[in-house]
């Protein structure tokens, strides 16, 4: 039985790739720092949820402990490596930005070594859409250069993609960054759109519409996001002989086992037209404040996800007003409304 350890297991996404791994007769040991940036309760819940299953073990620790890291690595020795965790948010960033250079900077390097340490079969490490920045060329694929990110959370993550070819360059360590792109479904983070806009429509409360609504995002379903995920770790990426062995469209390193693969719907969908889906399934009209867009925010995001096809022959392709059906209903049935 192969071992995989999950960093950020109680998370959003974490928390869905362990439940499918586990189903997939994986063993998993989770990691996670329970921090306290959205409501700590859904992330115990989603622990428990998994600790039912006698192939799941976890420890709680921050990714900045590399003592407590260290020793459950070493302990479990892993067989993968899918690390996760990270202080997440856009905005976020602009209140804390020690936080994002903690967890996602000195965590990142903790994982890394434990990584190169135990000389695992493949990492593979979360990235985000965010790190396209100013570009304007879409859908985004990852040949694009990535010079102008706008965020400091985007910043940590282009970083983490370059600590991470290092890694795999000096180690031949087989390395996967994968690039979210605006992840959404059932047991989903508070402070993001879909939870914050459903909470809003069902209380009456008045919603925020940035950039009076002209953002366009490619919403991902967070269970097509997480099969993206487990297809991967079966495609470790081998350092090619020479350039020129390189598939056209593919991100692989002429000079390191290292690959970035986007994990998109490959839709572009208009943020009101998510907004009226969410109306739809809670039979009520938003009040809407519309804003202008915010410091660090994009106008619209799509993905070229081709190369994700390409390499496990899969693609996200649930349509965005059956996930939002799906959220809605899970947000009823946890919240009693």
């Amino acid at each position: 039985m192969r071992t995989v350890l999950v960093t950020g297991s109680a998370g959003f996404i974490g928390y869905h790739l362990s439940q499918l791994l586990l189903e997939e007769g994986f063993r998993v040991v989770g990691y996670d720092g329970m921090t306290d940036y959205y409501d700590v309760r859904l992330k115990q819940r989603r622990h428990q949820m998994l600790l039912q299953h006698p192939n799941f073990t976890c420890v709680e620790g921050m990714l900045e402990d590399f003592d407590t890291l260290h020793a459950l690595a070493m302990a479990e020795r892993p067989d993968v490596i899918v690390h996760l965790a990270a202080q997440a948010g856009v905005r976020y960033s602009l209140e804390n930005p020690r936080a994002y250079v903690d967890a996602n900077l000195v965590g990142a390097f903790n994982v890394m070594e434990c990584a190169r340490e135990l000389g695992v079969d493949h990492l593979l490490m979360a990235s985000t859409s965010s790190v396209y920045g100013a570009n304007e060329e879409m859908p985004f694929h990852e040949g694009q250069k990535v010079d102008t990110p706008l965020t400091l959370y985007a910043a940590t993550k282009k970083a983490n993609e370059a600590m991470a070819h290092s890694y795999a360059h000096l180690w031949t360590l087989p390395t996967t960054m994968f690039r979210f792109f605006t992840v959404y479904g059932p047991w989903g983070r508070p402070d993001m759109a879909l939870f914050k806009f459903t909470r809003g429509i069902l209380e009456g409360t008045p919603i925020d519409i940035y950039n009076d609504g002209e953002m366009y995002r490619d919403f991902t379903y967070v269970t097509d996001l997480v099969r993206g995920i487990r297809l991967l770790i079966d495609a470790a990426p081998v350092r090619p002989d020479s350039p020129e062995d390189i598939a056209d469209g593919d991100s692989l390193s002429h000079v390191a086992p290292f690959r970035v693969v986007n994990i998109g719907n490959g839709e572009k969908v208009r943020l009101m037209d998510f907004v009226e889906a969410i109306e739809a399934e809670c039979g009520r009209a938003a009040v809407r404040n519309y804003l202008p867009i915010q410091p660090g925010d994009v106008p619209a995001t799509w993905a070229d996800a081709s190369l994700l096809k390409g390499l496990t022959g899969y693609a996200p392709a649930t349509p965005f007003r059956e996930g939002v059906a799906r959220f809605v209903a899970w947000y009823r049935d946890y919240y009693d409304v």
